[in-house]
């Protein structure tokens, strides 16, 4: 699903027209990316989590050429699933 069918299926859902579903999840991508950005997490109840990870630094290869290169330690996006929505997956 990409995000122009995201915002239809939203539509279809709520009730909304596609313009304000749009500028729903707009606004949610927005709250979401900006709470990750000052480390905080956001938790929807039974959906699931969204938070900031530490990846550490690591040895890795270079595909092209083999060599051994340093990749640097970084942060990363995590999501984990909610105890319902795992349910509903499994």
């Amino acid at each position: 699903m990409n995000k122009a069918e995201l915002i239809s299926a939203i539509a279809a859902e709520s009730g909304l027209s596609k313009a304000d579903s749009k500028k729903a999840l707009d606004a949610f991508i927005v709250s979401v990316t900006d709470t990750l950005k000052s480390g905080g997490k956001v938790s929807l109840v039974g959906f699931g989590t969204f938070s900031v990870g530490k990846r550490s630094e690591r040895r890795g290869i270079n595909p092209t050429t083999k060599a051994s290169i340093i990749i640097p330690a970084c942060k990363v996006a995590k999501f984990k699933a909610g105890s319902e929505l795992a349910a509903v997956i499994e």
